[in-house]
């Protein structure tokens, strides 16, 4: 008995600090329906975070609100933004809308930062473009990268470049696209690149320079460390799977 009197009383304590405090009203139904769970995981996500400071507790308790609440972030950046309406507040707005895949609020978003001296500024104008191809505007974004380096021409991404090569080849311009991960890989060894070169020369035809980029590609990660075979396994296993069906 004195077990579940503590229990109901940890229960309310932490919904009148859910209230007090300001938290999302969600946490009240997670405390009242999950008597053990929901207060252990409140006083982790809520309580613990404001004791620890490190960068491994923050990031696996930012995975746990992820859970909970996906549009927390979202929710917040609309507050920040409407509260300093601060190029920075837009552009975090514009990074969660595009992240919730709310592509043409993005859009919007974006655009409103490239004003005054951010006008051409290169991480919001790739930003932009990010927007624009995932709601498919292919052109859009290669002209909006193609703007970016010519306001910017020192500017170097590797993404960008990714997404660059990506907008050519949706567009059609299968050769042109090809010669952009051909340049890519030359710097950037990482699986993304290396994985999309290696699609594109099969869609083209080019079916045996294909196999052996994909066989490369998974060889080379076997000589790298577990750590960064998890950080490329989704182009890994792609690269894998295609030398599966070709074996096939």
């Amino acid at each position: 008995m004195p077990v579940f009197i503590a229990s109901i009383l940890l229960q309310v304590a932490l919904v009148v600090h859910v209230i007090r405090t300001g938290r999302n009203s969600l946490w009240i139904w997670i405390l009242v329906l999950m008597p053990v769970a929901g207060p252990i995981a409140y006083l982790l996500v809520e309580v613990l975070p404001e004791f620890l400071g490190g960068r491994t507790a923050r990031r696996a308790v930012s995975s746990v609100r992820k859970t909970l609440d996906p549009n927390r972030d979202l929710r917040e950046a609309h507050k920040v933004a409407r509260l300093t309406n601060s190029i920075d507040a837009k552009r975090r707005l514009a990074d969660e809308q595009l992240a919730s895949g709310q592509y043409d609020d993005a859009i919007v978003s974006y655009r409103a930062t490239l004003t005054g001296l951010y006008e051409k500024d290169p991480h919001l104008m790739l930003g932009l473009a990010r927007a624009l191809f995932a709601n498919g505007d292919a052109s859009g974004a290669r002209q909006t990268l193609d703007d970016l380096i010519a306001a910017n021409p020192d500017f170097r991404s590797i993404d960008g470049h990714i997404l660059y090569a990506r907008a050519l080849e949706a567009e059609g311009h299968l050769q042109k696209a090809a010669d952009e991960y051909e340049a890519l890989v030359r710097y950037d060894a990482g699986a993304e690149a290396r994985y999309r070169q290696a699609a594109l020369l099969k869609q083209m035809g080019q079916t045996g320079r294909a196999r052996e980029l994909f066989r490369k590609l998974v060889e080379d990660s076997e000589l790298t460390s577990r750590h960064a075979r998890q950080l490329q396994k989704e182009w890994l296993e792609l690269a894998k799977k295609e030398m599966t069906d070709q074996s096939t």
